[in-house]
């Protein structure tokens, strides 16, 4: 016993020292925000000392990266859209969503070899990732143009899937206003890992080489507070922007709320009434020090996005990632969210699609279907359950909806039992209706199987606009190998890998292999590799349902 407490001395007195080490340094982190070599204007103070990481002073080193067991990211869990009969709720009603975070997550545990949590899986972002070929509208005045296709559904005998296709008008690039953009980077130690601040980096970097030499950057940071790093300056002074950014080290509490007020203090100081205003927030999502309640952040976006600053949200990491918080903010600031778990995710959403993220054609889309009962039995809308919204919503310009970049396309799925047919999976109430009449008794509509409203306001305007499109049984009656019908046919097999990666009770017999021929079939052009690129995920997850079962 004396020999076993002679050994166990030294480990204790190494513990009671690391603790205390622990608790200096928690205390030095709140009050440091991480930025090497420059001095930053604080809100609470009017000068900065030396920043560097409290653990890097200890010469200890890199903070070490998140370990799987303290695997903490956080996502919203909801339930899964279900069978509606048309007779009971002919109306559905949502929000458009052109976010694409969900896939870049996905993606990113299929590449470690593991399933996605079904939390993480939105199928709207899911299909809402990938370009299609729909028809474009002519002029910004009639932003969107809808295409739609009835063509039966891959997993479901006797049933069918409407493919609504939503095509944003694309400004032309000397049209462009200029860009008056706060980077709001999260500095703090949870940052301190490959896939998170030193991406960070690469990114911004990335967004700078599609600005215009006028447009304005400055840089906000925070870690257990927050400071200016960089006034608002020039693009064409870019050198001055790199300096700064490249400085930036990674360490202390995340003070996430005090940094959001911060940036949108300097973005009003600078606001360009002809420009487009925007924050742009990289972060893994953790706030633990200051505001960090979901709804009084959600609050505070809300009363900002009135005065023409956008917030849009770029998501890092993993272990540590609030993705319920991150939606939050990017659906109520009017701007988009977008995960980035390599640099060719951040070549696609800061370079090849960087005018869809930062100039707005229209705020506030939303969607609503009326199914017609004497053609529809019943209707299912595969995914947007976050972005549901009430049938009265849906005319009401003060409830908040979807903001659309320039040329972004919105996709939506419905899988409909036509009336007569054996597709419907709950049975006939004894006493319904069949028919839909007319004031006079007669059904004059037979032909439509539903009918689609548009509702949106364009930039600036407080007013909201009205396009609405009958959806024709003809809409089925297209040749097989046309280009809608291809792009319908891939929007489907991705749509069916979600519901495979979610939940699979209305997929009968089908399976991961029959995602990937009917996505294979249908890849078309594929100039940047993203669809091929999908049917190796479809690979990947069919391995990891096999490992895990």
């Amino acid at each position: 016993m004396q020999k076993a407490a002679t050994l166990l001395k030294p480990l204790l007195v190494g513990l009671v020292i690391l603790v205390v080490m622990q608790g200096c340094t928690s205390n030095q982190e709140s009050e440091e925000v991480v930025v090497t070599g420059m001095r930053a204007s604080l809100m609470s103070s009017t000068s900065l000392k030396r920043i560097a990481s409290p653990i890097e002073s200890e010469g200890i080193g890199a903070l070490p990266q998140v370990n799987q067991q303290e695997y903490r990211d956080d996502f919203e869990n909801f339930d899964i859209n279900t069978v509606i009969q048309v007779s009971e709720s002919p109306v559905s009603t949502f929000s458009a969503d052109v976010d694409t975070t969900s896939y870049s997550f996905v993606r990113r545990r299929l590449n470690a070899g593991y399933l996605p949590e079904k939390a993480a899986v939105r199928l709207e972002e899911m299909v809402n990732y990938f370009d299609y070929d729909y028809a474009k509208p002519a002029t910004a005045d009639e932003p969107f143009h809808a295409s739609i296709l009835v063509h039966n559904s891959p997993w479901a005998n006797n049933r069918k899937l409407v493919h609504i296709g939503i095509q944003g008008f694309a400004i032309n690039k000397q049209a462009q206003p200029n860009s008056n953009i706060v980077f709001l980077l999260d500095v703090s130690g949870s940052m301190n890992s490959p896939d998170k601040l030193p991406l960070v980096k690469q990114s911004m970097e990335l967004l700078l080489s599609q600005l215009k030499p006028d447009d304005t950057i400055a840089i906000v940071v925070y870690a257990g507070a927050a400071g200016t790093v960089l006034k608002p300056t020039k693009v064409k002074n870019k050198t001055d922007i790199l300096q700064a950014m490249n400085a930036l080290q990674a360490g202390g509490s995340t003070a996430g709320g005090a940094g959001i007020q911060l940036a949108y203090q300097l973005a009003e100081q600078n606001y360009q009434a002809d420009a487009v205003n925007r924050i742009i927030l990289a972060t893994d999502g953790d706030f633990n020090v200051g505001t960090s309640d979901h709804e009084q952040l959600k609050g505070f976006v809300e009363r900002k996005r009135s005065k023409g600053i956008y917030l849009s949200i770029l998501g890092f990491g993993q272990g540590n990632y609030h993705d319920h918080l991150m939606q939050t903010l990017a659906q109520n600031g009017n701007g988009i969210a977008a995960y980035i778990d390599t640099l060719s995710e951040a070549q696609k959403v800061l370079v090849h699609e960087a005018t869809s993220s930062l100039f707005p054609i229209a705020t506030d889309l939303k969607l609503q279907v009326e199914f017609n009962p004497a053609t529809v039995k019943e209707y299912r809308l595969l995914g947007y359950e976050t972005r549901a919204l009430k049938r009265e919503d849906f005319k009401n310009d003060k409830v908040d909806a979807g903001d659309i970049g320039s040329g972004h396309s919105v996709t939506a799925i419905y899988e409909i039992a036509l009336t007569g047919s054996d597709g419907n999976l709950v049975d006939d109430l004894r006493y319904q209706k069949e028919n839909a009449t007319n004031k006079n008794g007669t059904n004059n509509i037979e032909n439509e199987l539903a009918f689609l409203k548009i509702r949106y306001k364009l930039p600036g305007e407080a007013e909201s606009r009205l396009k609405a499109f009958p959806i024709n049984k003809s809409e089925a009656a297209r040749a097989d190998k046309s280009a809608l019908q291809r792009e319908a046919n891939f929007a489907a097999a991705v749509a069916g890998f979600a519901q495979l990666l979610k939940n699979d009770k209305y997929l009968e017999s089908w399976h991961y292999d029959d995602a990937l021929k009917l996505a294979q079939k249908n890849k078309g052009e594929d100039e940047y590799g993203y669809r091929t690129e999908f049917v190796q995920l479809v690979r990947k997850a069919k391995v990891a349902k096999g490992m895990e079962n």
